[in-house]
């Protein structure tokens, strides 16, 4: 998540800080990709990374994440988090796996087999949110989960996707603000039943 964001963005009053935005680079603007990569990868078990506020950008939370996770099926990832950037690039998922290489590059799709062959979907094209305006993304995945909450409601049934759910990417991010504060390992907090 290769983000751009110029200083008058986190000017705004608040915006940056624990307390207004409860988070940077991470809840802000990477929670739907990484919640996107523990869907595609599973549940992370533990992180170890850097998080900090560059010099780009004078605001209380971060702004750059480095990170190592281990997934806990074993699979290693990593996150490479940023609002400083510029101009902005299309959030990327790379998923390497026994028989090919799978890359989400925005609404683009990429798929590379050992043998040879390829497949594509091609990306979207509309704004994407990754420069300086961060209101130029498509809001249609926001509105249909919103929509199917209160259809959830009218019709007396769970949600697409519930709290616990939406719990898990908030977990990582907790975890990965924890690892790039004290430095060390940190373990993923488990789902509570």
């Amino acid at each position: 998540m290769r983000l751009w964001r110029p200083q008058k963005y986190y000017d705004e009053p608040g915006r940056g800080s624990l307390a207004r935005d409860g988070g940077g680079v991470l809840l802000t603007q990477g929670i739907h990709t990484l919640d996107l990569m523990l869907s595609l990868a599973g549940r992370a078990a533990e992180v170890r990374g850097f998080a900090t506020t560059s010099p780009l950008h004078a605001m209380e939370t971060e702004d750059m994440v480095a990170a190592g996770i281990r997934f806990e099926n074993g699979a290693l990832g990593t996150v490479d988090a940023t609002t400083a950037a510029y101009p902005g690039f299309a959030e990327r998922i790379e998923v390497i796996c026994r028989n090919g290489t799978a890359v989400l590059a925005g609404t683009g799709l990429d798929v590379t087999f050992h043998d040879g062959h390829t497949e594509r979907v091609a990306p979207v094209e509309t704004a994407a949110g990754t420069g300086a305006n961060p209101m130029d993304f498509p809001h249609d995945w926001h509105r249909s989960a919103i929509a199917d909450f209160l259809n959830a409601l009218d019709e007396k049934r769970p949600p697409r996707i519930s709290g616990r759910e939406a719990l898990k990417v908030h977990r990582l991010i907790d975890a990965l603000i924890e690892a790039g504060r004290s430095g060390e390992k940190v373990a993923v907090a488990a789902d509570q039943a």
